[in-house]
């Protein structure tokens, strides 16, 4: 069946449709698609990741996501042409878009997305940003043995941050994520508590990137990892993005949610020039910062992420055969170096980093 037209969108967006891998069938993204309990959907909203895009979407082809679906929006390193690409060989689902002055990017693609079909007809969807990866340890480690594990009577199933720090990186020149930053949290700490959420989007009317909201039937069932029923109660609430629960439900047992947030002292810095998904300016990505010092963990060894590198690299040479792929991803590395070595001078590290009297009010560096 032919696919049906997207919507008509504010704010200018164009769409591009993938084909499933190896099936050589373009996805389906109609009002006819099957809801399928097992079905699941990844949705990330992206700018400037071109870096990334090849290990974030190996990855989560290894981990057993049927759809995967990024967003991206004023681009300037190429991410969305390097998506694009993807999309074309059918690994993604790509969506560019341009936010109206003022809105949030990610609020706004979000809303875009949880009117798709592919995302309105899926079984499960997970929401994650680019630095994270949801590592799921029960079984064979796929999206589908948690779901099994836990998940077969909820709708929601919430999944704590695991926190990766720097791991003595000190500037970025390429290369694997998952491989070079291996030191994290140990244990789950009171004051970086946040959750991300795979849950059934046809039950919610909209969801934040945090949480699904305003829930289209009466009973919510809530889980953490390990199936322990929580207060749902956060979910009814329009703005708030923490789940409450005892201290006691933390758990890292069956799937954590990697957050990759600090990387190396150059990465975290050019958040600043990069911009908020949010459209919010502040001083959270300067060195020792708050956020800065409670992000950057680094207490343990931990690289159970890795245990089926073999596939993702396996996945990640095949995508760059094709030869626009790899020119793309090499492209959006040069691009960060330029930019780099424009923006980071000393003065603005300087100014950029917390504690020295040099930084700026607001979050208003120059660059």
């Amino acid at each position: 069946p032919e696919p049906a037209a997207f919507p008509s969108l504010p704010g200018g967006f164009v769409a591009r449709e993938g084909k499933r891998p190896g099936r050589g069938a373009k996805s389906k993204m109609s009002s006819e698609v099957r809801r399928a309990p097992e079905t699941t959907a990844v949705l990330s909203c992206m700018r400037n990741e071109g870096m990334f895009v090849i290990e974030w979407v190996a990855y989560y082809r290894v981990l057993g996501f049927d759809n995967l679906i990024v967003f991206t929006n004023d681009c300037t390193d190429g991410s969305d042409a390097l998506l694009e690409r993807l999309a074309e060989l059918g690994y993604v689902s790509h969506f560019d878009h341009h936010p109206l002055p003022g809105a949030s990017p990610q609020f706004e693609a979000i809303k875009i997305a949880m009117s798709l079909p592919v995302v309105r007809e899926a079984g499960w969807l997970l929401h994650v940003d680019a630095d994270e990866f949801l590592d799921v340890s029960v079984g064979e480690g796929r999206i589908q043995d948690l779901i099994h594990t836990v998940g077969c009577d909820a709708d929601v199933i919430a999944i704590l941050w695991k926190l990766f720090g720097h791991n003595g990186v000190e500037r970025w020149e390429g290369g694997s994520v998952l491989r070079q930053f291996t030191r994290s949290q140990g244990v789950p700490m009171r004051r970086t508590i946040n959750h991300k959420s795979l849950f059934r989007p046809w039950k919610f009317g909209r969801c934040t990137d945090h949480m699904p909201k305003d829930p289209l039937f009466d009973e919510v069932r809530l889980v953490n990892a390990v199936g322990q029923a929580l207060d749902a109660g956060m979910i009814r609430h329009p703005t708030k993005s923490r789940y409450k629960m005892k201290f006691s439900q933390l758990t890292f047992e069956n799937a954590a949610l990697n957050h990759y947030a600090v990387k190396s002292p150059d990465l975290f810095l050019m958040k600043n020039d990069r911009g908020d998904g949010r459209g919010v300016v502040h001083q959270k990505y300067y060195l020792n910062s708050q956020l800065h010092r409670r992000y950057d963990r680094n207490e343990v060894d931990d690289r159970g992420i890795l245990r089926r590198w073999r596939e993702i690299e396996r996945i990640m040479k095949e995508m760059r055969t094709d030869m626009q792929v790899r020119s793309l991803e090499e492209e959006a590395l040069e691009a960060y170096r330029r930019r780099r070595n424009v923006v980071l001078t000393a003065d603005q590290v300087l100014r950029w980093t917390t504690g020295t009297g040099a930084e700026t009010k607001s979050g208003e560096a120059g660059a």
